[in-house]
């Protein structure tokens, strides 16, 4: 089966790595605390690794693939990370051998139902597969209400139709397994303005504004948010809420 892989990340593989908040130590200790084994991960479409380099300390092996070599090569190499370059869909692992499937803010790329497939193929019995997401960030109300209107009204028609599914938190997708209810996390970032500005630039939407129009609309969105940030070297609390799905296979 030929499956196309839409590639909107490696044109900004570098600001991609330095920008993404990382994720809650305690969702690594949760997701290892249900895992039926620690013997072997999968971090499926791991970008440059930021979900991988949480699973080491709790797996002895973790496969970390993405379909982006560009991704790949600007991940940081860590002991008990094996990068590949592979697609979701077609992972190329043994069957049967992972403990834990984690897809972070990714699925919503994938061929779900070929991916859901692959992951039946290649998880143990009672193996956890770990979906999550997150939508728009929180810094203060006026600061959040400029940056809805910047995703929403600036970017609107930029983004990708699959962005649709992040915003309703991957529902109506029929996952498959046993369910597994989670606790809450939330992701939690402390930063000064240019490196929000630099999270923002990593958007996909943002890429086709540009190349659409030949300019940023960055600039214009640092204004703003500048008027009510004060100092720009000023550190806030920045919080995304994860929407986390998890499914057991029995």
């Amino acid at each position: 089966m030929s499956l196309i892989f839409k590639d909107h990340f490696s044109f900004n593989s570098e600001n991609y790595k330095k920008y993404r908040p990382e994720y809650p130590p305690e969702l690594f200790t949760y997701l290892a605390s249900i895992s039926p084994a620690n013997e072997m991960a999968w971090d499926c479409a791991t970008g440059t690794g930021q979900t991988a380099k949480g699973l080491v300390p709790f797996f002895k092996t973790v496969v970390a693939s993405d379909p982006s070599r560009s991704q790949i090569d600007k991940a940081e190499m860590i002991d008990g990370i094996k990068y590949v370059v592979a697609t979701a869909e077609n992972s190329n692992l043994e069957g049967e051998i992972i403990d834990i499937i984690t897809v972070s803010q990714a699925l919503h790329w994938f061929q779900i139902s070929d991916f859901f497939r692959e992951a039946d193929r290649v998880l143990k019995p009672n193996g956890i597969l770990a979906v999550w997401s997150y939508n728009l960030l929180s810094v203060t109300p006026v600061i959040d209400g400029i940056i809805s209107d910047f995703y929403r009204k600036t970017l609107g028609k930029y983004w990708p139709a699959e962005r649709k599914l992040v915003e309703t938190g991957y529902a109506g997708i029929d996952f498959p397994f046993q369910e597994v209810i989670p606790p809450n996390f939330v992701m939690k970032a402390e930063w000064n303005l240019p490196e929000l500005m630099g999270y923002i630039s990593t958007w996909s939407a943002v890429k086709e504004f540009q190349a659409a129009n030949t300019v940023s609309p960055v600039g214009n969105l640092y204004e703003k948010v500048g008027q009510h940030w004060g100092d720009p070297g000023r550190k806030m609390s920045i919080n995304w809420p994860l929407t986390l799905k998890i499914r057991k296979k029995i």
